[in-house]
């Protein structure tokens, strides 16, 4: 710890620049983002703090709506980066009332906690101090605020920062670390909790905390910690959680790995292992095709990498995305985010000679957790691409989906993952899966003898086979573990992704039971279909379509639709059509061939 320690400044030091700086302030206020940043903090400054009662917080418990509290919590914590870089770039003094106001409300309240992580209330009534995803970022903003503006706060509201992050925030955290009180389980956890909650609280304590000693206990805490965070994403970098929550949770990571490196002067860095690496580089290699990415796990199907945390991957790790290699400030996202981005950091100026965005590698394969991108790669005529997946149902945020896939024409996604739900009390509890988008149900893959995917590790797709040409790939799982049929003797899912021509996508489903059971599969999309013939449905969204020709070896199947009635992130509901052998079966060969409609 004291190596660590003297590494640090005499001072503690938060991300960005003073105030005082004028000049790194000035540069920033010439730039249209920061402009509009002024005239909505003049906008807020006329408006009144939106009320927060005890009823809106308890309202999670009662009812298990979690956004109507979230929102009106964005609200007002979001005030504090409008309003503080308002005053930071306008250097007037006229939004330091509002800023002292909001900051005196939000430490009025019972808990920084968020409603749906206090299900047993015990942080609003005061029983404990518990750190989690909302409360570590506000600790992180009011810290650098400290920071930022210092003696142009009044003394009064410097002292209310500095007592309730360390109330909240610090304090807790030593106590853990120290083995004084029970550690809160996202410090060993593998998922975005870690890096997120890590980030904040080593965050706060550089920026306020006046013991160097101090600071270097929070930092190789944060060092210590965060490797279970790299865990979670295992030796090919793969991202259970999703995209969007890469974004979020190794967006984080890079913040934490940042603020340490600036506050050691660089002889602390986080970023240089092959650990690191691996996840990092996910964002770049999970895109299926112009822009377009599987909705895996809880996802928005819009889901889009961040900007800035490209940017920075790319430039660290030499991996020439040009398109995401423009240095442009920017006032959004939270406080911190946003300093470390649009000030100069460890790697500003520092470019690599780009690619176009359109150069992508013919396929991607995660080949631990069995996920395979398929792409035109540089196939004139194809226009298709896909997401194959097998991995398993005990992944972080997981849906039970093994066996899914998504088909990409040109820019979208007619055949799809629906992604995520509307987070309410029952996405992250015992009744999970009985919402239709995040079981099997909602996803195109087999029912069997009337059942749904089970849940848990031991549900997986094996690999069985992979095969990869010019022309064609291939991927062969098997998937019956999946299911919870004691009569199921062998399920096999095997895709063909075709290049010739615009594209094809070919999946073959192999089932065999000890006696005749059903069986039966599906498609997902948010777009239209009809049939075309007897063993014929054309899907599309938009201005694309596929058409998918069904094969049963000669068994009579049916082809039915309905609309998934579930509060899901996309504009329309999604559909799902159901492809179901007319007959109980021992033995089965269904063929979905899918391309391009001419």
């Amino acid at each position: 710890m004291e190596k660590i320690a003297d590494m640090l400044p005499e001072k503690p030091v938060g991300v960005g620049r003073p105030i005082s700086d004028r000049a790194a302030w000035e540069t920033l206020a010439e730039l249209d983002s920061f402009k509009r940043t002024v005239r909505e903090a003049e906008k807020l400054g006329r408006e009144p703090i939106p009320e927060q009662p005890d009823d809106l917080y308890l309202d999670f418990s009662k009812t298990g709506n979690r956004t109507r509290w979230e929102n009106v919590a964005g609200k007002r914590r979001g005030r504090l980066r409008v309003i503080v870089l308002a005053e930071c770039l306008d250097n007037k003094g006229r939004f330091i009332k509002p800023l002292e106001e909001i900051i005196e409300v939000l430490c009025k309240e019972r808990t920084w906690v968020m409603p749906a992580h206090d299900r047993s209330l015990a942080n609003f009534h005061g029983k404990t101090i518990d750190i989690d995803l909302a409360s570590s970022a506000v600790g992180w903003e009011l810290a650098t605020i400290d920071y930022l503006l210092g003696n142009k706060l009044s003394a009064k509201t410097r002292k209310l920062i500095r007592e309730n992050v360390r109330k909240r925030l610090l304090d807790p955290f030593l106590a853990m670390i120290k083995g004084k009180r029970e550690r809160d389980w996202w410090m060993e956890t593998t998922n975005n909790w870690n890096a997120v909650c890590l980030a904040g609280v080593v965050g706060a304590a550089l920026a306020i905390a006046e013991s160097r000693e101090e600071r270097a206990r929070f930092i190789l805490a944060g060092e210590k910690y965060s490797k279970n965070f790299l865990r979670g994403f295992g030796t090919d970098g793969y991202c259970t959680e999703g995209l969007g929550y890469w974004n979020y949770g190794f967006g984080h990571y890079i913040l934490l790995a940042e603020t340490i490196l600036q506050a050691t002067e660089g002889k602390l860095d986080l970023l240089k292992s092959e650990d690191v690496k691996r996840p990092a580089t996910f964002g770049a290699r999970i895109e299926i095709m112009n822009g377009v990415y599987p909705a895996f796990g809880d996802c928005s199907v819009n889901v889009q990498p961040s900007q800035r945390l490209m940017g920075y991957v790319s430039r660290r790790y030499g991996l020439r995305l040009s398109q995401f290699e423009k240095e442009v400030p920017s006032a959004d996202g939270q406080l911190f985010g946003c300093l470390l981005h649009s000030f100069p950091n460890s790697l500003s100026g520092k470019k690599t000679v780009g690619r176009k965005a359109t150069t992508l590698a013919a396929r991607t394969l995660f080949d631990k957790s069995g996920i395979l991108i398929c792409r035109p790669s540089s196939v004139k005529l194809c226009r298709m691409g896909v997401a194959l997946k097998g991995g398993n149902n005990a992944e972080h945020h997981n849906h039970n989906d093994v066996g899914t896939f998504i088909v990409v024409v040109g820019e979208t996604s007619v055949l799809l993952d629906p992604g995520s739900e509307v987070y309410t009390s029952r996405t992250f509890s015992a009744k999970r899966y009985e919402s239709k988008v995040l079981n099997s149900y909602g996803h195109p893959v087999p029912v069997v003898a009337g059942k749904l995917q089970s849940t848990g590790s031991e549900a997986y797709g094996e690999v069985l086979k992979t095969e990869f040409t010019d022309r064609m790939d291939t991927l062969a799982l098997d998937i019956s573990s999946a299911y919870a049929v004691k009569e199921l003797k062998k399920l096999t899912r095997t895709f063909v992704y075709s290049r010739s021509g615009k594209g094809s996508l070919t999946v073959t489903d192999e089932v065999e039971f000890g006696k005749p059971m059903e069986f039966s599969t599906a498609l997902i999309t948010l777009g239209k279909w009809k049939k075309q013939g007897a063993d014929k449905v054309l899907v599309s969204d938009g201005d694309e379509a596929v058409l998918v020709h069904i094969e049963a070896d000669g068994l009579d199947f049916e082809i039915k639709a309905e609309k998934i009635k579930e509060d899901v992130r996309t504009k329309r509901l999604p559909t799902r059509i159901g492809i179901s052998l007319k007959k109980p079966v021992t033995k089965a060969r269904m063929v979905l061939k899918i391309r391009m409609e001419s």
